[in-house]
């Protein structure tokens, strides 16, 4: 078993399929545990044999989008990560948790609308709720014209290539070493619903 203390990167495909990414953050000792097909609702379901074993000092998630996909609504899945968060810090009091805001996929592009609603409950939640955090990649995968960048995609349009992968390192990165809640402006969330 990992030593506690680091920082556990937990989700759906999106965080499985980062290759690399455990030495992706120089000096930062990171573990992924993603698997295919995780809904936020999974995540949940599964803090015991998820989080709790590696006793991290942060835990990055990113999930949800999946359950959009399969007709889950935006406070659905808020109120899944509603119930991570709290089982989380039943046990692990002082672990911070950072939500990555669901993406734009250009598969997933009717989902957009979903997805803008979904990511503003949460960062609302992340800013009122201590040792929560909400980290927006939404707003810069978008072109100029509020579309998703298919430069950051694989041929599927659906996961991330590694363009896409190093845009999302350059926007985790921050939030390793210290709570980064300077970075969590409210209008990031506007400007990512205004603009799809």
């Amino acid at each position: 078993m990992p030593m506690s203390g680091g920082v556990l990167f937990i989700g759906s495909s999106s965080i499985r399929l980062w290759d690399g990414l455990e030495r992706a953050f120089q000096g930062v000792p990171a573990l992924k545990r993603g698997f295919g097909g995780a809904r936020m609702s999974d995540v949940a379901a599964y803090v015991d044999r998820l989080v709790l074993p590696y006793r991290p000092r942060l835990v990055i998630v990113y999930a949800g989008d999946n359950d959009l996909a399969e007709g889950r609504t935006p406070r659905e899945v808020l109120g899944s990560f509603r119930e991570f968060v709290g089982r989380v810090h039943a046990e692990l009091p002082e672990t911070r948790i950072a939500y990555v805001s669901i993406k734009p996929s250009p598969q997933r592009a009717a989902l957009m609308p979903q997805a803008v609603q979904a990511n503003a409950l949460i960062a609302s939640h992340a800013a009122a709720t201590p040792r929560v955090e909400f980290i927006d990649v939404y707003s810069l995968m978008l072109d100029g014209d509020g579309r998703p960048r298919p430069d950051l995609y694989g041929s599927d349009a659906l996961h991330l290539n590694d363009a896409g992968y190093a845009l999302w390192r350059s926007v985790i990165a921050p939030y390793l070493e210290s709570p980064a809640r300077s970075l969590n402006a409210p209008e990031v969330v506007v400007a990512a619903g205004a603009r799809s």
